[in-house]
């Protein structure tokens, strides 16, 4: 589970990349059915992280690379996953799904129903990444 950790945050930072430039071109359904089905995708990772710390009862933690290392001065980039940070995982994303679902009835028919979904699945991103880093 832990070479998949970086895919919580990544997919829906995909999804802003995607109904971000696609907003004119794709459907109401499209951009909704991407925004929350990356969502949803990351709940599951989220869920998957969630039990292997529940069984193990050890935390998750992956180290990407060094941000700012200067002499004995390091700050890595890293994700760390555990009992809390689990929980706010499952939190985000799925009521972030949930938010999703519902924005899609509540949208249909704006204008700027495309862009909507970009900035609640980047929303959902920097969320993630605030519980994570």
């Amino acid at each position: 589970m832990d070479k998949y950790i970086w895919l919580i945050p990544v997919l829906p930072l995909a999804g802003f990349i995607i109904n971000g430039l696609g907003r004119k071109s794709l459907s109401e359904k499209m951009i909704g059915f991407i925004g929350s089905f990356l969502i949803l995708v990351s709940f599951g990772l989220s869920l998957a992280a969630f039990l292997q710390i529940k069984a193990s009862g050890q935390p998750i933690n992956v180290n990407y690379f060094d941000w700012i290392s200067v002499g004995f001065f390091k700050v890595p980039f890293a994700f760390l996953i555990d009992q809390l940070s689990a929980i706010m995982l499952l939190i985000i994303t799925g009521v972030g799904f949930l938010i999703h679902l519902y924005s899609i009835g509540y949208m249909h028919g704006d204008e700027g129903f495309g862009k909507f979904f970009a900035y609640l699945n980047l929303f959902v991103f920097f969320m993630l990444l605030l519980v994570l880093g």
